[in-house]
């Protein structure tokens, strides 16, 4: 290996800034576009979870754009296909930059993300995603990284509030799908509001499984042989291999309620299923149309009009807001420049997105958690909402 003395190291990073800013000033003096790059899954099996992300990022490009751009600019998307390979992901960011991306967005969630946010954060540029787990933020990755989601661990508490004080739920079993970080967060902090708010004999059981498993018939005989039945089971999964719990813990004549994080939002999967009723689901918004906030009903009716289909998940209004964010932060800063966008992000507190009030400090970069999420429940295959609900009280985290 070749190693650099310290003041050459320096020297070559001061030429690297220097050369940045003198593109960044560059752009802004011939009007060019603003690029923003989507380093995503646009192939493979997480594809299906990016989709209505990108669609939600396409469509606030053309609303903003359609508006007068930004600082005079119009706003252009460039993408990459990390393919569903996280590592691909650092490819991504590399290559996208190098093209001139001043944001790279990212899939949301940490561990298909973070790759390509890490790259970002070591160039300086800012990234976006609608991850939950606490981990994609100042702690897990720096300062450059954002999301406007709500943190999966206040999720998973303000299902035990909400399972607790509005459906009188008196006792609980938790499975976890221990595969990623957002479901093993949004189940821990479940069980340890839930213990809190319930007591510590009300927590039935708890149990494990991975996605990948094709059979969780030992969790579900373990269920089964409890000696009373719980009131409900909180799921902590995602698809493929939620649905399938599902289905199997129905199949075995388990039909409890079944409570779930955002990870098991959408309609997508609801064939795996079929009939499927007793289920809930926490929820940026109803995607279906009709959610109570009227931002929220009013993006998912443009989000039907331009792609000719209603959303058949929440998240594509994650990727509205994370282009939202960044477009009032530019527009703050009157520049694309990393540290100057952060600066203006840092100030939103209870910024009027359309996913709802946002709130940025210098050591919460995950702007959803004081926000109402919406409850949804699944009765004979079709949803509808049930509740809009903010956790009371606020788990003791940095995100």
């Amino acid at each position: 290996m070749i190693r650099m003395k310290p003041a050459l190291v320096l020297a070559s990073v001061a030429a690297a800034s220097v050369i940045a800013l003198s593109a960044d000033r560059a752009v802004r003096a011939d009007g060019g576009p603003i690029i923003i790059g989507m380093d995503m899954a646009f192939s493979g099996w997480f594809q299906p979870i990016d989709d209505s992300t990108e669609k939600g990022i396409e469509l606030a490009v053309d609303d903003i754009n359609a508006a007068g751009g930004v600082l005079g600019r119009k706003l252009k998307t460039e993408r990459y296909d990390m393919k569903s390979q996280p590592p691909l992901g650092a490819d991504g960011a590399i290559d996208l930059i190098s093209r001139g991306a001043s944001v790279i967005l990212v899939p949301s969630d940490f561990d298909f993300g973070g790759p390509g946010a890490f790259v970002a954060q070591s160039k300086g540029v800012v990234t976006f995603a609608g991850a939950s787990d606490p981990k994609f933020g100042v702690s897990g990755i720096g300062n450059m990284a954002f999301s406007v989601s709500t943190p999966s661990r206040v999720q998973g508490a303000m299902d035990a509030e909400w399972a607790y004080d509005k459906k009188g739920y008196k006792t609980a079993y938790v499975l976890l799908d221990n595969t990623i970080n957002v479901t093993k967060s949004a189940c821990a902090e479940f069980t340890k509001r839930w213990k809190t708010i319930a007591g510590d004999a009300s927590l039935l059981g708890q149990d494990t499984f991975l996605n990948s498993d094709p059979s969780i018939a030992a969790q579900i005989t373990r269920l089964l042989a409890l000696p009373k039945k719980p009131d409900v089971v909180y799921l902590c999964s995602y698809v493929p291999g939620g649905a399938s719990a599902i289905r199997q813990l129905r199949a075995a004549g388990v039909n409890e309620p079944i409570l779930s994080a955002e990870p098991l939002d959408g309609d997508y999967w609801l064939g795996m299923v079929p009939d499927l009723s007793n289920f809930y689901v926490t929820s940026m918004g109803a995607f279906f149309g009709g959610d109570p906030d009227k931002a929220i009903a009013g993006f998912f009716e443009r989000f039907a009009k331009k792609y000719g289909k209603p959303a058949d998940v929440s998240y594509g209004i994650r990727g509205y807001s994370e282009v939202e964010a960044f477009a009032r932060a530019v527009t703050r800063a009157k520049s694309t420049e990393g540290s100057k966008v952060v600066a203006e992000l840092e100030k939103f507190n209870n910024e009027p997105l359309t996913i709802g009030p946002t709130t940025f400090t210098p050591k919460v970069h995950m702007g959803g958690a004081a926000r109402p999420m919406t409850f949804l429940e699944v009765s004979n295959g079709k949803y509808h909402v049930v509740d809009k609900y903010a956790i009371k009280v606020q788990p003791d985290i940095q995100y």
